[in-house]
């Protein structure tokens, strides 16, 4: 993964062209880049992003967004009220306990570590 201005891509190889070919991901908007080399890679990442943020700019309208870190989740209210007092019975607030657990489940799923930027 490649990451600019909040936005991410991902790159994959073409052994017949010898080209790497990326597309940002996270947005409705199809929005690629490619390169031979590594550096011309990054450049092209880079322009695209720039050209689709002034693209989005001269048309008046708001680019997609890299995602906040912030989604809205309803739950059954005796399940909030429980998840409440295992974190703070654990002594950290809900929205820590939660978002720390969700890393974990994921990690466990794709074998990652860590918040990913």
């Amino acid at each position: 993964m490649m990451t600019y201005k909040g936005y991410r891509g991902s790159v994959r190889f073409d052994d017949a062209a010898e080209i790497f070919h990326g597309e940002v991901t996270g947005v409705r908007d199809v929005v690629t880049f490619q390169g031979r080399t590594v550096d011309e890679l990054k450049t092209a990442f880079h322009e695209s992003i720039d050209d689709y943020l002034e693209f989005c700019k001269s048309r008046g309208e708001d680019p997609d967004k890299p995602y906040s870190g912030r989604f809205l989740l309803r739950v059954d209210p005796v399940l909030h009220r429980r998840l409440v007092e295992l974190s703070g019975d654990d002594g950290d607030s809900l929205n820590n306990w939660i978002a720390s657990r969700l890393q974990g489940f994921v990690g466990e799923i794709h074998g990652e570590s860590g918040p990913r930027e």
